[in-house]
Protein backbone atom coordinates (compact mmCIF):
# COMPACT_ATOMS: atom_id res chain seq x y z
CA UNK A 1 0.00 0.00 0.00
CA UNK A 2 1.07 3.41 -0.88
CA UNK A 3 1.90 5.60 2.35
CA UNK A 4 0.51 9.64 2.23
CA UNK A 5 3.90 10.71 0.73
CA UNK A 6 2.95 7.74 -2.06
CA UNK A 7 5.75 5.30 -1.27
CA UNK A 8 6.36 1.84 -0.77
CA UNK A 9 9.52 0.46 0.67
CA UNK A 10 9.89 -3.00 0.45
CA UNK A 11 13.06 -5.89 -0.15
CA UNK A 12 15.98 -2.81 0.14
CA UNK A 13 14.48 -1.05 -2.45
CA UNK A 14 11.65 2.22 -2.41
CA UNK A 15 9.16 3.04 -4.88
CA UNK A 16 7.68 6.78 -4.58
CA UNK A 17 6.48 9.07 -6.77
CA UNK A 18 9.06 10.76 -9.29
CA UNK A 19 10.22 14.10 -7.38
CA UNK A 20 12.12 17.41 -9.06
CA UNK A 21 15.48 15.97 -7.88
CA UNK A 22 15.13 13.06 -9.64
CA UNK A 23 14.80 14.34 -13.18
CA UNK A 24 18.40 13.91 -14.67
CA UNK A 25 18.50 10.35 -13.17
CA UNK A 26 15.24 9.57 -14.66
CA UNK A 27 16.89 11.03 -18.21
CA UNK A 28 19.42 8.53 -17.92
CA UNK A 29 16.91 5.41 -17.09
CA UNK A 30 14.41 6.65 -20.11
CA UNK A 31 17.57 6.81 -22.72
CA UNK A 32 18.23 3.64 -21.74
CA UNK A 33 15.17 2.64 -21.97
CA UNK A 34 14.41 4.29 -25.17
CA UNK A 35 17.73 3.72 -27.04
CA UNK A 36 19.24 0.50 -25.55
CA UNK A 37 16.36 -1.44 -24.65
CA UNK A 38 13.67 -0.56 -27.64
CA UNK A 39 16.45 0.34 -30.11
CA UNK A 40 15.06 3.32 -31.05
CA UNK A 41 16.23 7.07 -32.16
CA UNK A 42 17.47 8.85 -29.38
CA UNK A 43 14.74 12.16 -29.13
CA UNK A 44 16.28 15.41 -27.81
CA UNK A 45 17.05 16.14 -24.45
CA UNK A 46 14.33 18.57 -24.26
CA UNK A 47 11.70 16.68 -25.24
CA UNK A 48 12.38 13.53 -22.70
CA UNK A 49 12.42 16.47 -19.90
CA UNK A 50 9.26 17.88 -21.26
CA UNK A 51 7.57 14.70 -20.62
CA UNK A 52 9.50 13.79 -16.96
CA UNK A 53 8.21 17.73 -15.94
CA UNK A 54 4.80 16.83 -17.36
CA UNK A 55 4.34 14.04 -15.17
CA UNK A 56 6.17 16.05 -12.21
CA UNK A 57 2.85 18.35 -12.38
CA UNK A 58 0.79 15.22 -12.21
CA UNK A 59 -1.81 17.03 -14.48
CA UNK A 60 -1.32 14.62 -17.59
CA UNK A 61 0.43 11.72 -16.06
CA UNK A 62 2.39 10.56 -12.88
CA UNK A 63 5.75 8.86 -12.82
CA UNK A 64 7.04 6.50 -10.13
CA UNK A 65 10.29 5.53 -9.60
CA UNK A 66 12.37 2.65 -7.85
CA UNK A 67 15.09 3.65 -5.73
CA UNK A 68 17.44 1.21 -3.93
CA UNK A 69 20.72 2.56 -1.83
CA UNK A 70 19.94 5.95 -3.11
CA UNK A 71 20.17 5.45 -6.65
CA UNK A 72 17.39 5.44 -9.16
CA UNK A 73 16.98 1.68 -10.91
CA UNK A 74 13.57 2.21 -12.84
CA UNK A 75 10.35 4.30 -13.25
CA UNK A 76 6.97 3.78 -14.37
CA UNK A 77 5.41 6.06 -16.01
CA UNK A 78 1.12 6.46 -15.98
CA UNK A 79 -0.74 8.50 -18.27
CA UNK A 80 -4.63 9.77 -17.93
CA UNK A 81 -6.81 9.88 -20.35
CA UNK A 82 -10.82 8.43 -20.83
CA UNK A 83 -12.09 5.60 -22.43
CA UNK A 84 -15.39 6.67 -24.31
CA UNK A 85 -17.03 3.01 -24.73
CA UNK A 86 -16.99 2.96 -20.86
CA UNK A 87 -17.69 7.22 -20.10
CA UNK A 88 -15.00 7.15 -17.53
CA UNK A 89 -11.48 8.17 -16.77
CA UNK A 90 -8.69 5.74 -17.04
CA UNK A 91 -4.77 4.89 -16.79
CA UNK A 92 -2.85 4.03 -19.58
CA UNK A 93 1.00 2.41 -17.75
CA UNK A 94 3.15 3.54 -21.06
CA UNK A 95 6.24 2.50 -19.36
CA UNK A 96 7.82 0.05 -17.12
CA UNK A 97 11.74 0.14 -16.59
CA UNK A 98 14.21 -1.42 -14.66
CA UNK A 99 18.18 -1.74 -14.95
CA UNK A 100 18.82 -5.47 -15.74
CA UNK A 101 20.64 -6.02 -12.85
CA UNK A 102 17.76 -5.39 -10.59
CA UNK A 103 15.41 -7.61 -12.57
CA UNK A 104 13.20 -10.40 -10.45
CA UNK A 105 13.52 -8.95 -7.54
CA UNK A 106 10.15 -7.20 -7.07
CA UNK A 107 10.80 -3.78 -7.97
CA UNK A 108 8.67 -4.65 -11.14
CA UNK A 109 5.74 -5.89 -9.16
CA UNK A 110 5.95 -2.92 -6.61
CA UNK A 111 6.43 -0.21 -9.71
CA UNK A 112 3.38 -2.06 -11.48
CA UNK A 113 1.20 -2.41 -7.90
CA UNK A 114 2.26 1.72 -7.31
CA UNK A 115 0.37 2.59 -10.58
CA UNK A 116 -2.66 0.16 -10.23
CA UNK A 117 -3.18 1.69 -6.31
CA UNK A 118 -2.57 5.27 -7.43
CA UNK A 119 -5.74 4.49 -10.20
CA UNK A 120 -7.93 3.43 -7.95
CA UNK A 121 -7.02 5.38 -4.95
CA UNK A 122 -7.25 8.67 -7.26
CA UNK A 123 -11.52 7.33 -9.19
CA UNK A 124 -9.94 5.95 -12.48
CA UNK A 125 -12.14 3.07 -13.58
CA UNK A 126 -9.20 0.90 -14.74
CA UNK A 127 -5.43 0.81 -15.47
CA UNK A 128 -4.64 -0.32 -19.09
CA UNK A 129 -1.13 -1.17 -20.71
CA UNK A 130 1.01 -1.47 -23.50
CA UNK A 131 3.82 -2.78 -24.62
CA UNK A 132 5.37 -3.70 -28.11
CA UNK A 133 4.13 -6.46 -29.09
CA UNK A 134 7.58 -8.58 -29.35
CA UNK A 135 8.66 -8.00 -25.86
CA UNK A 136 7.16 -11.00 -24.38
CA UNK A 137 8.75 -10.55 -21.30
CA UNK A 138 6.34 -7.96 -20.40
CA UNK A 139 3.66 -9.42 -21.71
CA UNK A 140 4.16 -12.82 -19.52
CA UNK A 141 4.95 -9.77 -16.30
CA UNK A 142 1.44 -8.18 -17.11
CA UNK A 143 -0.07 -12.08 -17.80
CA UNK A 144 1.28 -12.43 -14.43
CA UNK A 145 0.00 -9.58 -12.42
CA UNK A 146 -3.69 -10.56 -14.17
CA UNK A 147 -3.69 -8.63 -17.07
CA UNK A 148 -5.73 -9.85 -20.26
CA UNK A 149 -5.27 -9.13 -23.50
CA UNK A 150 -7.93 -6.89 -24.94
CA UNK A 151 -9.63 -6.78 -28.45
CA UNK A 152 -8.19 -4.23 -29.56
CA UNK A 153 -5.47 -2.57 -32.23
CA UNK A 154 -3.65 0.14 -31.85
CA UNK A 155 -2.43 2.33 -35.53
CA UNK A 156 -0.05 5.10 -35.69
CA UNK A 157 0.55 7.51 -38.36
Amino acid sequence: MLNEEGARTMAGFTVRQAQQADVNNITILMYEYIVDFYQCPKPPLEHVQGIIHTMLRQQEGIQFVAEENGHLIGFATLYFTYSTTSAQKITVMNDLYLVEESRGGGAATALFKACHEYSLQNGFARMTWETAKDNQRAQRFYEKMGGEIENVLIYSL
